[in-house]
């Protein structure tokens, strides 16, 4: 039976015709090592990576979604229990110590009844070895996905917690991204000799390629090597993206529906592009957000025109640099101060240094004060880091 376009690229799951195998370090591919460590006892498992590249895809391919319970990082309030957070997901009641509240009627100085009463505080408790138990018994693997999202505090908190927790032999993987402070667990002492580290390196042109070039043969089409190249420049690291990006091409070339389509060519890709970046119009507003930059308090903002004519502020000025070609995950302040003076041409009056790092210091201070979504890059140690390679995606071609 011939497959369908819905059933080669996948974007939000398992791909099962286009699942592509990496190596590791020392040849071994991440699925190999993830199946080996993953049942040691006795060893807590980080997963690290960029964000969009398949590290829960990975989980799914090894384990199966039918033998993890996984959360994020945001589940995990600072005021919460983590084995309450815990249980209440997967069903085990809470223990309950008894509460009452009583009125004891007692003989007054004058004869008269007075009434005592008698407050009994109650209280929730959630038993941790009642959790692990349950994973135990039922083979189940805890899942900690965006470890980042949690506080700080909170993040620490959790890897006291299961220093004694893999001790009694509950399995559990923390996915988090590089670049984030993850040293609630690598740098942790205790932990120390207790972890298995799988560093999920960056997916390069080659590996991305492999997608579009099994999943077209699946679909009947040979698909150009060159053209190929180009979705995976674009996919920034990410098979999800290039998953994505494929699979809307496909559909405007209805390959379902016609046996012979032709070769896109840049046009077509450029479609298929602005195609996959309306999948993303919740990255407007984050870029609306970036882009207004802090409450000028009443004073106006300086502009500058860049040598499309277009007026911009320094923020402004920031997104499209970073967003300009080509496409990168990471960038130095003066790679972005660069771009910047390209983008400006001629004009004497450019933004320096010290003002692009100060614009970048408010930007990262915009993004920590809010909602996860928002945290779409990191500036740190005078560098860019892209955590969400869809928002530089919707930058390049999504409607600002």
């Amino acid at each position: 039976m011939k497959l369908r376009v819905r059933d080669v690229f996948i974007a939000g799951a398992l791909p099962i015709h286009t699942y592509i195998s990496r190596k590791s370090e020392f040849g071994l591919t991440y699925e190999f090592r993830l199946h080996n460590v993953v049942d040691m006892v006795g060893f807590l498992t980080s997963i690290v990576g960029p964000s969009k590249t398949g590290k829960t895809v990975l989980c799914d391919k090894v384990i199966g979604q039918d033998r993890y319970v996984d959360f994020i990082g945001s589940d995990f309030k600072d005021t919460e229990d983590f084995w309450e957070t815990i249980a209440n997901k997967v069903g085990i009641p809470l223990e309950r110590d008894h509460t009452e509240i009583r009125t004891i009627e007692g003989q007054g100085l004058a004869g008269t009844k007075e009434g005592i009463t008698t407050f009994i505080t109650e209280s929730f408790r959630s038993n941790k070895d009642k959790v692990i138990q349950y994973f135990t018994a039922n083979n189940l693997v805890l899942l900690l996905d965006d470890f980042h999202y949690a506080s700080p505090s909170k993040q620490f908190e959790i890897a006291y917690q299961l220093k004694d927790a893999i001790r009694k032999g509950l399995r559990t993987i923390i996915i988090s991204l590089p670049h984030r402070s993850d040293d609630a667990i690598r740098k942790n002492a205790d932990l120390s000799g207790r972890l298995n580290l799988i560093n999920i390196e960056p997916w390069n042109t080659d590996e991305l390629r492999e997608i579009a070039v099994a999943g077209f043969n699946k679909l009947n089409m040979q698909i150009d090597l060159k053209i190929a190249d180009n979705i995976a420049k674009e996919s920034l690291s990410s098979p999800q993206l290039m998953q994505s990006i494929c699979y809307n091409l496909s559909m405007i070339l209805d390959i379902d529906n016609i046996d012979n389509p032709v070769m896109p060519d840049q046009d077509i890709l450029d479609q298929a592009y602005r195609m996959t970046s309306l999948n993303l119009l919740a990255y407007q507003e984050v870029a609306r957000k970036l882009k207004t930059g802090p409450n000028p308090r009443g004073q106006k903002r300086k502009t500058y025109m860049t040598i499309k004519n277009e007026e911009t502020d320094i923020y402004e000025l920031l997104l499209k640099a970073i967003a300009d070609d080509p496409p990168t995950v990471s960038l130095s302040t003066d790679s972005i101060k660069r771009r910047i003076d390209v983008l400006l041409g001629d004009i004497a009056d450019k933004p320096d240094r010290v003002k692009i790092k100060a614009a970048l210091d408010q930007m990262q201070s915009i993004m920590q004060s809010s909602e996860p979504m928002y945290q779409v890059f990191e500036y740190k140690d005078d560098e860019v880091y892209i955590i969400e390679p869809l928002f530089l995606f919707f930058l390049r071609w999504g409607i600002l």
